[in-house]
């Protein structure tokens, strides 16, 4: 079977900008498997220690598989006994052609302000019809065409990092909330600071106020005896 389900999103805040469904493949395919995939790419957003590469065990005997290159990530869901690195040369033709289509319609370095300012889901859906076209190639893993891709890859996916969806969409809520609190320690850092100014005028009005209120009632003494 080919890839499932294939996202593109922008890698700051994990906006879809374009999906694609095989749709006379995915039977094993659910909503919860669709949130899973928002939720991962949601919680890539602004982790600086995302992996480049990863794959995610997750039910019905499937795994994502994500690559993130040039502030994008590509997403996509395939049954577990599809072979892992044909996935992600699946992924690398997606980036190629989406960036391509990119330069193509915005120029470079245009195309990173259209996605930078895009606020709408799923903008570019004209590119799914290029993800269509792609990901029937990818059907038949051992078709002659995908068997010579994967004859002539190098790359090394044994250090690609593999984990389970669990543990995944927990690592986003403890970022999430290590993140609520960083922002709750700065809002009361601000509050010590503040409260630390007025406890210091306060010092300087207790040690100095005395000092000069004696220094006024000597002024006002001398000037009722002299001037008055």
């Amino acid at each position: 079977m080919p890839p499932l389900l294939t996202f593109v999103a922008r890698l700051s805040d994990g906006l879809p900008l374009v999906a694609n469904t095989a749709p006379d493949f995915s039977q094993g395919v659910t909503q919860d498997h669709k949130n899973q995939a928002k939720d991962i790419l949601r919680g890539l957003g602004g982790t600086a220690s995302s992996s480049a590469k990863m794959s995610i065990d997750t039910t019905n005997n499937l795994v994502f598989h994500y690559l993130v290159r040039d502030s994008l990530c590509y997403l996509a869901l395939t049954e577990r006994t599809y072979p892992k690195r044909l996935a992600f040369l699946y992924l690398e033709e997606i980036a190629d052609a989406f960036l391509e289509s990119l330069a193509n319609d915005h120029g470079d370095p245009g195309w990173r302000d259209a996605i930078s300012t895009t606020a709408r889901p799923y903008a570019f859906i004209k590119f799914d019809l290029v993800i269509q076209r792609r990901r029937r190639d990818f059907v038949d893993p051992t078709s002659r065409q995908n068997t010579t891709k994967l004859n002539e890859d190098l790359a090394d996916i044994q250090s690609i990092m593999r984990k389970n969806i669990d543990e995944v969409l927990n690592r986003g809520e403890k970022l999430e909330h290590v993140s609520n609190i960083s922002n709750n320690l700065v809002a009361e850092s601000k509050k010590f600071k503040w409260g630390a100014k007025k406890l210091s005028w306060q010092a300087m009005l207790n040690q100095y106020g005395p000092i000069a209120a004696a220094g006024v009632f000597v002024v006002f003494v001398l000037y009722m005896k002299f001037f008055w």
